[in-house]
């Protein structure tokens, strides 16, 4: 008596193949694509007031943005927008006020994954935390931007010393952001005994501070104030003599 085969339906080698490995390569896609990473600034970004400064932020590894859709925003503000790319061009709605006209991104960078952006003629209001962000990616980073502001000191005669037959000095000097240390040093940079610093914090968040220091009268006796912001390595110096 004869069997009757049954009837199998061809499966070729490659069928086979990609049946066999698809949990594989499904688990490889996605890890491909959660490797994609927002890097931003490893410290603080500080620009002084009036100048053009960038914050940095890039895709990791370097991908073609350009038809991408992200925003720079500032989360404290209403509306939040600084700067938003959509759909190959620049997106001004809901741009907030203040950053009209002063922000931009390089087309060319954006093609390599660089989306960092420059912010013209910085203003002290400008600075803050700023949020680099991918809707599609869910990816984010953030950029902090200082804004220093530096002012010339000036001394002048305070008083007179008779017990040491010397004369009273004071330095102020008003308009710093950050908040400045003042110190006085004698001709040859030493730093002098003076009295502490009285430090001011006006409306608009700037800073004013001024001290005095006591001197005996010397021939040729060259005395010095000095402002400085240590984070933005900004000094400023008026001299004076004693005598």
């Amino acid at each position: 008596m004869l069997l009757k085969q049954s009837k199998r339906q061809p499966t070729s080698r490659l069928t086979r193949l990609i049946s066999h490995h698809a949990p594989v390569l499904l688990l490889l896609t996605c890890c491909c694509e959660g490797q994609i990473q927002l890097v931003g600034p490893s410290q603080a970004v500080t620009v002084m007031v009036g100048d053009d400064i960038i914050l940095p932020c890039h895709l990791k590894p370097a991908s073609d943005a350009s038809a991408m859709t992200f925003e720079w925003a500032r989360p404290d503000l209403k509306p939040r927008f600084v700067h938003v790319w959509h759909e190959g061009q620049d997106l001004h709605v809901n741009q907030h006020s203040s950053f009209k006209g002063r922000t931009s991104v390089d087309i060319t960078k954006l093609k390599h994954g660089d989306i960092s952006l420059k912010l013209s003629k910085v203003k002290h209001s400008d600075r803050g935390i700023y949020r680099c962000y991918f809707p599609d990616l869910d990816k984010e980073t953030t950029a902090q931007l200082v804004v220093g502001s530096v002012s010339q000191a000036v001394v002048k005669l305070a008083g007179i010393d008779q017990s040491i037959s010397g004369v009273v000095l004071q330095c102020e000097s008003a308009g710093w952001y950050p908040e400045p240390e003042l110190l006085w040093l004698d001709g040859e940079g030493n730093l002098l005994s003076a009295g502490p610093t009285e430090t001011l914090r006006g409306p608009d968040d700037l800073y004013t501070v001024s001290s005095r220091v006591t001197v005996e009268k010397r021939h040729s006796n060259n005395i010095t104030c000095r402002v400085q912001q240590r984070n933005t390595n900004q000094s400023r110096e008026t001299h004076t003599c004693s005598r």
